[in-house]
């Protein structure tokens, strides 16, 4: 490890992400004795006082543990916790869902400001641009009293649409303004897009788990559901995608390939190419999701299915909910091929989008705040999430198992079979803890031991607190 002047500011953060990288990894074991702060300062080429305020930190997370006159050393207490399996599915056949009511349940969750939000997929207020937001939205409407008054565009405002789609380079889409419609967040995307391509009836194709608003979605069009195992590791397999096509009469597909929620699995490039090839060859659309494409942990932001689509057959959707602002509710589709119909439903639907919201937006891409903003974004999302798997890794039962995604902002936890995560959630509930259960996240009941977590919020002690008390609630089941 060498770091630059540029980083100073950061510098025993990134220390302690490669230590605790290594511990995590098992390089270094419970017991093991870690390098003096002379000896690592030497190492490293910083300063003490940087090793000192690392291992502060580690210590703080309980990973490692001060010894008088000896040192620091990994904690004995400490336990690697291994990543869930790929959960493989009973018979693949067609499932209506059934799970509304459960779901309505889970839902409450959202804006209740009396629980402590681990069930809640949203960066916390302190991590988002409120004030300039603020300063802008009133800028915005004191500067255009008449426009934001008015009826906008049903494609939306212009000129957000051309800062969205020059923006889509990043990910390799490169959709024009022209291909772009606004949307009330993500959800009305995904509505639109599964109106303009099924018939209540037709089967759709989902990965295992799937965000369990979709299964909502999917229950009220009256479409039944085939699922593909989603695989904590590797996201979803090309091979299977080509074995159910051509087994059943598939009329869409809904994958989530970037950080899927809930287990954030990851799908390579190489294979978001191939199933989108594999899909174009059978005529199927693809619904994509890649609401959390911009929040990556490593060097560079994945690609998305869009980016292979060469006949049009894939419609992307996004939104602004999980990195800039959850309430202005400001997504967006790029339906391809299924523009007209696209424009159709949505007129017939709301209209259009809100315009002083989708004006602000546009200033705030426009005055190029959001590269800066989703760097500390991702710096500290990262962190929140290592913290709270180092705190699963303490507190929870032997047994249980947790996902270690490379971007998103969720944590998938498989708990011993004998704990029921439907229980936890009650429980959890009256004792002020939000969190959501596996279950409602597949139409079969295979996640039962399954709970959802959120790192949203800044890690804290009442954060803390609150998933110690949850792994109580779960080893007292």
């Amino acid at each position: 490890m060498r770091f630059s002047g540029a980083d100073s500011q950061y510098r025993y953060k990134k220390v302690e992400q490669e230590l605790s990288k290594h511990i995590d990894a098992g390089d270094l074991v419970p017991g093991d004795k870690l390098p003096s702060l002379r000896q690592m300062s030497s190492t490293l080429q910083v300063s003490i006082s940087t090793i000192s305020h690392a291992y502060e930190e580690l210590e703080k997370r309980g990973l490692i543990e001060s010894r008088p006159r000896s040192g620091y050393f990994v904690r004995s207490e400490f336990r690697r916790i291994p990543t869930p399996e790929i959960k493989i599915t009973q018979k693949i056949e067609p499932r209506a869902v059934t799970k509304n009511k459960l779901i309505q349940t889970a839902l409450e969750t959202v804006g209740n400001k009396d629980l402590l939000p681990l069930g809640v997929v949203c960066p916390c207020n302190e991590l988002l641009p409120t004030r300039q937001l603020a300063k802008i939205m009133c800028s915005v409407i004191r500067d255009n009293p008449m426009e934001t008054a008015g009826y906008e565009m049903i494609h939306g405002n212009l000129d957000l649409r051309r800062h969205i789609a020059f923006r889509s380079v990043d990910c390799g889409s490169n959709i024009t303004a022209d291909e772009l419609l606004i949307t009330t967040g993500a959800m009305e995307a995904l509505y639109i897009s599964l109106r303009t391509l099924t018939r209540p009836g037709d089967l759709v194709l989902i990965q295992s788990p799937s965000y369990y608003c979709f299964l909502q979605l999917v229950e009220n069009l009256g479409l039944r559901a085939i699922e593909i195992p989603s695989c904590p590791d590797k996201g979803i397999n090309p091979d299977r995608v080509a074995e159910i096509t051509k087994t059943f009469d598939i009329k869409a597909c809904i994958f989530s390939a970037n950080f899927n929620n809930p287990d954030g699995s990851l799908t390579s490039d190489r294979r978001k190419q191939e199933i989108v090839k594999i899909l174009a060859q059978n005529r199927i659309p693809l619904v994509e999701d890649d609401v959390y494409g911009d929040i990556y942990f490593g060097d560079s932001r994945p690609r998305t299915f869009k980016s292979y689509d060469r006949d049009g057959r894939v419609l992307l959707c996004s939104s602004f909910s999980k990195t800039i602002a959850p309430g202005y509710r400001v997504g967006w589709l790029a339906p391809g091929r299924y523009l007209e119909k696209a424009l159709e439903i949505k007129a017939t639907t709301n209209v259009s989008c809100v315009a002083p919201t989708q004006m602000a937006i546009a200033r705030y891409l426009r005055d190029t705040f959001y590269d800066k903003h989703l760097k500390k974004l991702r710096f500290a999302m990262k962190e929140q999430m290592n913290k709270m798997r180092t705190e699963i890794g303490l507190s929870f039962p032997e047994g249980t198992k947790v996902t270690n995604p490379k971007g998103g902002s969720v944590l998938w936890v498989e708990l011993p079979e004998n704990i029921d995560g439907v229980e936890l959630f009650f429980k959890a509930r009256e004792e002020g803890i939000g969190i959501v259960p596996g279950i409602v996240f597949s139409p079969q009941d295979v996640f039962s031991n399954y709970i959802r977590l959120s790192s949203g919020s800044l890690w804290s002690a009442e954060i803390q607190t609150g998933v110690r008390r949850l792994a109580e609630l779960a080893a007292g089941l």
